[in-house]
């Protein structure tokens, strides 16, 4: 573990980038679930480098959407949080909203899809894909 870099609870790190200053609040989880599907995923795209951008933003029938990306590049103000090898990254908005939210993969006979729980939502659609704060 770096110095520079603080250390959270529950195997994750994360750390912020330049000006970001980490509050005393629970950081996003990703679940190993989540893990195994982004590794798989990466590794169908013969592409290393790539990172999980998990994202807000406005719209759904509950008022904001989650959003998942694939992304090369890391912004200077993206909060970079890793696990099990991988990179996530979240814009500072995003993060905001993000905050104690857990990400997982599930599959079922309805089908797999990425999971996310979030503390902050409080409602969300029927599809889980939006939600209102």
């Amino acid at each position: 573990m770096q110095a520079d870099r603080p250390y959270l609870p529950h195997c994750l790190n994360v750390f912020p980038c330049k000006e970001h200053i980490m509050s005393d609040e629970s950081p996003i989880i990703f679940t190993d679930s989540c893990c195994a599907k982004v590794a798989d995923l990466i590794a169908e795209e013969n592409n290393p480098d790539l990172m999980l951008r998990v994202f807000v933003n406005g719209g759904g029938c509950s008022g904001f959407q989650y959003g998942f990306t694939f992304d090369e590049i890391k912004n200077d103000d993206d909060f970079q949080i890793e696990k099990n090898g991988l990179t996530f990254l979240v814009d500072p908005m995003s993060y905001q909203y993000l905050v104690g939210a857990e990400i997982d993969y599930t599959e079922s006979l309805q089908g797999s899809q990425f999971v996310i729980r979030n503390p902050n939502a409080e409602t969300t659609c029927g599809c889980g894909s939006s939600f209102s704060v």
